[in-house]
């Protein structure tokens, strides 16, 4: 019988800026009592030392809370190289420029640096099939990959539709216990038809499909709505779209009609999908998102090297909306870490107590992907990787 090391039954106490354990809205300060490989305790280090006063005191700093979910990235882009451009140079000095290095080998990069990270999971923009099938067939992924579509004209929304509702139902047999999920991505209100949009909506509900959207992430697409005109359609590449942006929403733009009340009222918020950025909202697009129930995820690094605003964090807290932490992608987010978001974040919002955007990161992108997060509570096993660096 091999007997323990001396030490080995010495309580370990964890001291941190912020702990989040999964359950309630978290410590800050906060500490673990570790015995062995087990959690033993956690809460307030004042009471936690009172009560293990033998307990080997270990000042980690930081963040302890379980493995972050990175809810929203493109990990076909990680190969593109990092620049901080307002967004209308951005798209052609960035994404167009570099286009030849979007693909399987970009998204299989960028998964690899997921599985070297923390992630509790991942919610990916998937661009083409072929990425699909690449990522699809990874054993070290967890989350949604959304199969994202496009498409302006609405007398061709029929024939996308097909097209992807066949693929979609191949690549659903294809679906491991553990693995990653099939979603869907109509990319954004002014890039996709109304007819389309309804389509795979509609389909998305049906079937049980996650969904996630693109809306308001620019200045810009608020007066796109409101006008039929602004920078999003005079910078269009014109073979791609219909003559007007009214043909595209199929109704005539207004004066208050935002991108978010567009999507309310063409029914697609009752399908509860995933909005992405919602950075240029009015009080009135909070208010119908949390009357919907959707989750929002917010790209804080992204926003703001691309120019496009700060998300209400606020706002939508205070209407109870879900907000969870996506990095968007490298060329525009710098890393896949979500964990540099929070951090991003924490310095971006000084008011706002840090333990809200942990529980974000954790328990927010844990909801948007549907994903079970483990808890660090008495009786479980204690893993390393719940240390989070500052």
């Amino acid at each position: 019988m091999t007997l323990p090391a001396p030490d080995s039954f010495t309580p370990r106490l964890l001291i941190c800026d912020v702990l989040y354990t999964g359950m309630g809205s978290g410590h800050a300060p906060g500490g673990v009592v570790i015995v062995g490989d087990t959690v033993a305790a956690t809460g307030n280090p004042a009471q936690l030392r009172a009560s293990y006063p033998q307990a080997h005191v270990e000042q980690v700093g930081g963040i302890i809370a379980p493995p972050p979910v990175n809810a929203h990235t493109h990990l076909d882009m990680s190969a593109y190289a990092f620049q901080a451009l307002p967004y209308f140079r951005w798209l052609p000095e960035v994404v167009i420029a570099q286009r030849e290095l979007r693909g399987v080998a970009g998204g299989l990069a960028g998964a690899d640096q997921l599985s070297r990270l923390p992630v509790g999971g991942v919610g990916d923009i998937v661009w083409s099939p072929e990425v699909m099938d690449a990522l699809l067939a990874r054993e070290d992924l967890r989350g949604v990959l959304y199969f994202e579509v496009l498409g302006t004209f609405p007398g061709k929304a029929d024939a996308v539709f097909a097209t992807m509702r066949e693929r979609v139902e191949t690549w659903r047999k294809l679906e491991r216990p553990g693995g990653p999920r099939i979603g869907l991505t109509p990319h954004t209100p002014y890039t996709v038809s109304h007819r389309l949009m309804k389509l795979v909506t509609d389909y998305a509900a049906g079937e049980g499909l996650p969904m996630q959207i693109h809306v308001a992430e620019h200045p810009s697409e608020p007066e796109l709505f409101a006008t039929g005109d602004g920078p999003l359609w005079t910078n269009r590449l014109q073979p791609f779209w219909p003559e007007t942006f009214a043909e595209v929403i199929g109704r005539t733009p207004e004066p208050g009609l935002t991108p978010v009340r567009y999507l309310d009222e063409l029914g697609v918020l009752a399908a509860k999908p995933t909005l992405i950025h919602m950075v240029n909202v009015t009080a009135d697009d909070i208010a119908r998102v949390a009357r919907a129930g959707c989750a929002v995820v917010s790209c804080p690094r992204s926003n703001i090297h691309l120019e496009c605003g700060t998300f209400p964090w606020t706002a939508f807290a205070a209407a109870g909306v879900e907000i969870a932490l996506g990095t968007d992608s490298i060329a525009s987010g710098q890393t896949l870490d979500v964990r540099d978001d929070v951090a991003f974040a924490r310095r971006l919002y000084p008011q706002l107590d840090p333990r809200l955007l942990v529980r974000a990161a954790v328990k927010g992108g844990g909801r948007v992907l549907d994903l079970p997060i483990p808890f660090i509570r008495r009786g479980e096993a204690w893993s390393d990787r719940y240390v989070w660096s500052d």
